[in-house]
């Protein structure tokens, strides 16, 4: 290296005739090679302390970035792993990326979560807001919550599926792909955590409740989780022996919807996408007519 910043310093000294001559004896005895083989070999001996090295700075600029992000934070939690049992919990629990978030907890004993909820309630967020704690709290020791209590697990996820124009895949067939991975997962033994919203959104009402219902029950063999975010009531009478119901509602005041994300447990009773439309003035015919369609006999509704 003291040759190479010799070279730099004759270049501005000099001139352009010595760093021709300087240029040709370089050539002549093949300096420059000679010299970088020869500190290849240098330092090929002291790999291990090189890698040393890096990884030492590697793990102080981990340190450093999470330390931030700790500091940054209303407040954290170290996570509590468990031995693999289908038990996980949560307190206080929220998402790091939302402003004046709403804290819930969540505890899961031998069932998954079905979860249901009024559009815009938080339904999706509550199911990310999981999925990262789960992921943050095994990788980087540090959760969004007051406690968090898992087993060590997988994360999978079927949140945010889009068609695929140019291998000319369908939305519905990339879900089906995506849910098929899922499948394969759950047929080993270590524990996984199943994240789906809308499961077969992308097709008709009678076939999407039959086979969501069907892969749920599948998913949530062995000691996974699956937390499902739906909009499809039936799948509650069908799935009740092996998921505990929550869901998410809002209030009505002064012609608006008001959200308290607030998780809440049992069924949703009420629905509020007609009133959306209403709010939004839409025409008072189609509001008044989607709720004639909502009295009629569900067998008619095929």
């Amino acid at each position: 290296m003291a040759f190479f910043r010799l070279e730099a310093k004759v270049q501005s000294d000099i001139g352009a005739v010595f760093e021709f001559l300087l240029e040709m004896l370089k050539a002549l005895f093949l300096i420059e090679p000679l010299l970088l083989f020869n500190v290849l070999k240098k330092l090929d001996t002291k790999r291990d302390q090189i890698h040393e090295v890096y990884r030492f700075v590697a793990e102080i600029d981990a340190a450093l970035s999470l330390s931030a992000l700790r500091e940054s934070l209303p407040y954290y939690a170290r996570p509590t792993l468990t031995e693999p049992k289908k038990s996980l919990s949560g307190q206080d629990i929220y998402h790091p990326l939302v402003d004046d978030f709403v804290a819930n907890s969540v505890e899961l004993s031998g069932k998954s979560m079905l979860l249901t909820g009024s559009n815009m309630s938080g339904k999706t967020t509550f199911i990310r807001t999981v999925g990262i704690n789960a992921i943050m709290g095994q990788a980087f020791n540090t959760c969004f919550a007051r406690a968090f209590t898992l087993p060590r697990l997988k994360v999978h996820s079927a949140i945010r599926i889009t068609d695929d124009l140019m291998s000319e895949k369908s939305y519905y067939f990339e879900e089906v792909l995506t849910i098929r991975q899922m499948l394969e997962a759950s047929e080993a033994k270590e524990p996984c955590l199943f994240l789906l919203d809308e499961l077969f959104k992308g097709t008709n009402t009678v076939e999407r409740v039959a086979a969501g219902a069907s892969v749920l029950k599948y998913l949530n063999q062995h000691d996974h989780f699956v937390l499902v975010a739906t909009h499809d009531l039936e799948l509650a009478a069908y799935l009740r022996d092996k998921y505990d119901l929550y869901h998410f509602t809002e209030v009505i005041e002064d012609d608006s919807i008001v959200f308290d994300y607030q998780l809440k447990s049992g069924r949703l009773q009420t629905t509020n996408a007609i009133r959306i439309l209403e709010l939004n003035q839409y025409p008072p015919q189609v509001v008044r007519k989607a709720r004639q369609f909502i009295d009629v006999d569900k067998n008619t509704l095929r």
